[in-house]
């Protein structure tokens, strides 16, 4: 299958449209932002063969390396290499959601096996198989959809400060900005690589896309920095690498001390 990793290069491909069905224009961006070297990786698997897509689906991935941890790049190029193994492995007849949970548990594995227990990574796996999207995430990478103007979050954080909104929620005490200014809360609770038992975010049911949909999956060095409405204010451009273009330029505009590694995949449907 073609396959683009995170070699540096912003890809942008051309649509075709066969027997009206949807076809994917895709772009990326990638930063080190204030740290000392990239961990981040990603990967897009058919999307430069329009052929190679609509027959067996588009597959992309954003695993987010934990640099507080012994190696974050091992960890997220090792998520990104199992990802991509079961991509090529689905049973398309089966429940896809459930096997890209699963394969968010084998890619736990064999990070876990590679770095034993002091590494880890985030994960959204994303595959569009007959213009669904299906999708699999852990850790708090970012997924959303952008539909008709709404900025639609599809995935769930895997953090203390998510889980505390929930206790709060169950309590009945609604103050949301009360997790958030804990720093202690922004600490994962579920990533690839961990000892425990991974918690997985999946979509049981396939999600139907239509002409015009936007997907975007990025780590939190983007869904974390850039809040949904200068998001929504960058995709309503007319080309995907302009997107990109924009959330980079948006990023390195806030010149932020402590910024993250940032990472972007955003697949526009046509």
């Amino acid at each position: 299958m073609a396959g683009i990793e995170n070699d540096g290069r912003q890809v942008t491909v051309s649509p075709i449209t066969r027997d009206e069905k949807l076809s994917y224009m895709v772009s990326n961006l990638q930063g080190v932002g204030a740290r000392q070297r990239q961990e981040d990786s990603f990967a897009f698997v058919n999307a430069l063969s329009p052929e190679q897509y609509l027959r067996d689906g588009l597959m992309f991935c954003v695993c987010d390396g934990m640099g507080g941890m012994s190696d974050g790049k091992v960890a997220s190029e090792t998520a990104v290499a199992s990802l991509r193994r079961t991509f090529a492995s689905l049973d398309k007849t089966g429940n896809i959601g459930r096997q890209l949970a699963d394969g968010l548990i084998g890619a736990s594995d064999e990070v876990f096996s590679q770095l034993g227990g002091g590494g880890g990574s985030t994960a959204v796996f994303c595959v569009i198989i007959d213009e669904k999207l299906y999708f699999a995430s852990a850790g708090d990478s970012f997924l959303y959809l952008f539909r008709e103007g709404r900025l639609i979050r599809l995935n769930s954080e895997h953090n203390l400060c998510h889980e505390k909104y929930l206790e709060n929620i169950r309590d009945g005490y609604l103050d949301i900005n009360e997790p958030r200014n804990d720093p202690e809360t922004n600490a994962l609770t579920s990533f690839l690589g961990m000892a425990g038992e991974l918690t997985v975010d999946l979509s049981e049911n396939a999600i139907p896309l239509l002409s015009g949909d936007l997907l975007l999956a990025c780590s939190d060095g983007v869904g974390g920095v850039l809040c949904e409405k200068a998001l929504k204010s960058m995709l309503i451009s007319t080309s995907v690498a302009q997107m990109t273009k924009d959330i980079e330029e948006s990023i390195i505009t806030m010149n932020r001390v402590n910024q993250d590694n940032y990472t972007a995949l955003i697949v526009q449907c046509i």
